[in-house]
């Protein structure tokens, strides 16, 4: 078992120290999205587009949810179980993987972006 040293603590330390400050003493920025993503947003459902991600579905009321639940607890899984199945996760693949030249990540990549998008077109509608 590998000892855990000084160096990884103190990097603990700082990023719970910084992100805690950003959190509280922080600006809040909305994202920049277009009027035709937005629109195509609130036909799904989705109203409250501030922040980095939809507050209707990922905040802890909505969790609660079915939709909540499926999207946050069952797709997390789902991303375990993929990064399990493909020998490493999505950055793996396409940073160190695809620099190597190696055939297995770039297969990995393009089922991990032929997922994306069919998750986004065929599943996330009825989601929302």
């Amino acid at each position: 078992m590998r000892q855990v040293t000084l160096w990884n603590l103190v990097f603990l330390l700082g990023v719970l120290i910084g992100g805690s400050i950003a959190s509280h003493w922080g600006t809040t920025q909305d994202i920049a999205i277009s009027p035709a993503t937005k629109a195509a947003l609130t036909r799904l459902g989705l109203h409250d587009l501030s922040g980095v991600a939809p507050h209707e579905i990922f905040s802890w009321r909505a969790l609660l949810t079915l939709r909540g639940f499926v999207s946050v607890v069952l797709g997390g899984l789902l991303v375990g179980f993929g990064t399990a199945y493909a020998g490493g996760c999505t950055s793996g693949h396409a940073i160190s993987g695809l620099a190597n030249f190696e055939l297995p990540s770039l297969i990995a990549v393009i089922g991990f972006f032929a997922g994306g998008l069919a998750a986004t077109y065929f599943i996330l509608p009825h989601l929302l």
